[in-house]
């Protein structure tokens, strides 16, 4: 089966965990965007749980560190935003269920 890069992002990005939450960044829902240009180009515009989060950086660093070790990524722009505001609604059922809001 062959998986496309937007799939290898998203495997990538399930193996970011924020350090707070045992629910990686993905299935929180932190990731807003993930955008394939040409030529392996990759553009993720993600959030945090809380503005002041003080792990921003590192988890910002490490998304980018994964993404650009991605055979076929020739660069990763990883943008961060907080609009709209991160809200439990946006976490996979999954996340939900490990967290126990379900």
């Amino acid at each position: 089966m062959d998986t496309t890069l937007r799939d290898q992002v998203e495997e990538t990005l399930r193996t970011v965990y924020d350090p707070e939450i045992p629910v990686n960044i993905y299935d929180l829902g932190l990731v807003y965007k993930i955008e394939i240009g040409e030529e392996g180009k990759v553009m993720v515009i993600m959030t945090l749980t809380a503005p002041g989060c003080p792990v921003a950086g590192s988890i910002m660093e490490e998304v980018n560190n994964k993404i650009t070790a991605i055979p076929g990524v020739t660069s990763a722009d990883v943008r961060l935003t907080f609009d709209p505001p991160w809200t439990k609604d946006m976490m996979s059922e999954e996340a939900k269920l490990e967290l126990g809001f379900l």
